[in-house]
This record gives C-alpha cells, sequence and structure tokens, in this order.
C-alpha cells in the first residue's frame, strides 16, 4: 500500500505539476502581447507622428511670384548669303525676375539690353533658328548676354511673347 500511496502521491504531484505549465504560457502570452503593443507604439512614433513634425516645422510661406520686365519690340533682318532674299526676325521678349522689387533696378539699364539683344540677334542666319532646338540655343544665348549687362541683378529666363521669321 505504501507503493500505491506513492503512486498516489506521485499523481497527485503530476497534478500540481500542471499549474506552472499554465503559468508559463500566460507570462508567453503576456510578453507576446506587450512585445506587440511596444511594436506598435514604435512605429508609430518613428514613421507617423516624426512625419507630422516634420511637416509643421518644414511649412514655410508660399514663394513670392516671379516679375516680369516687357523689352521693347524688335525687329532685326537676319545675315544672309549675297543674292538671297532678305529676312527678317520680329521678337517680343519678357524678362523673368525674381523680385518685384528688381524691377526698377533694371529699367534704366533697358537700352544697354536692347543694344545687346540687337547686335546679336543681327549676326543670326535663318538657318540658326530652325526648329525648337534653334529657339532654345537664341533663349539661353539671350539670357546669358542679359545676365551680364543687368550684373548683379540675376534674371532668371528670357521668355518669347513672339518669334516671327518672314
Amino acid at each position: 500500500m505504501a507503493e500505491n500511496e506513492a503512486e498516489g502521491g506521485a499523481a497527485t504531484d503530476g497534478t500540481e505539476a500542471a499549474p506552472p505549465k499554465n503559468k508559463l504560457k500566460l507570462i508567453i502570452i503576456a510578453v507576446a502581447a506587450l512585445a506587440i503593443l511596444g511594436g506598435g507604439a514604435a512605429t508609430w512614433f518613428l514613421f507617423f507622428r516624426h512625419g507630422d513634425d516634420e511637416h509643421h516645422a518644414e511649412a514655410a510661406p508660399p514663394p513670392k511670384p516671379p516679375a516680369f520686365v516687357d523689352v521693347p519690340d524688335m525687329m532685326v533682318n537676319l545675315a544672309g548669303a549675297p543674292g538671297e532674299r532678305v529676312q527678317y526676325l520680329r521678337l517680343k521678349i519678357v524678362l523673368e525676375l525674381k523680385e518685384e522689387k528688381q524691377i526698377e533696378a533694371i529699367k534704366p539699364t533697358m537700352p544697354r539690353v536692347t543694344d545687346i539683344f540687337q547686335t546679336y540677334v543681327r549676326e543670326l542666319r535663318p538657318s540658326d533658328l530652325n526648329g525648337s532646338a534653334g529657339i532654345f540655343r537664341l533663349k539661353e544665348e539671350l539670357t546669358k548676354r542679359v545676365n551680364a549687362a543687368v550684373a548683379p541683378i540675376q534674371v532668371s529666363a528670357v521668355l518669347f511673347k513672339e518669334v516671327v521669321v518672314q
């Protein structure tokens, strides 16, 4: 009987060992739940909250619109070979400036700008103006020349209102 009691006692001990397994499962579930909640909180702080702070910090006032200055209209004869029909170029040009206050500073230099443009454009041949590449080169060259003429003011771009070759 002592053996039965020992076995019975062992059987009783076996049922008491089961609650620690349940506690172990409970601890594992609690740790997993905390890890998931911690990961979610970390993700929110790192990605979402940080992005909102940057967005508010980077919000700057809207940029000022550019200012525009009309250059007097030009009509010049293009360089050609002797005996060829004379062709004319008519241009309407606008200068783009970064700020409105630069308009008053550039107006006294407008005769110089017109002279530089006339001098350059008179040396062009009709073939120099063929296609969009020719017009783009003309625009780039005029921008470079006007910036040299009105320095230290910086002209952002030379814009064409009209380009006619006759």
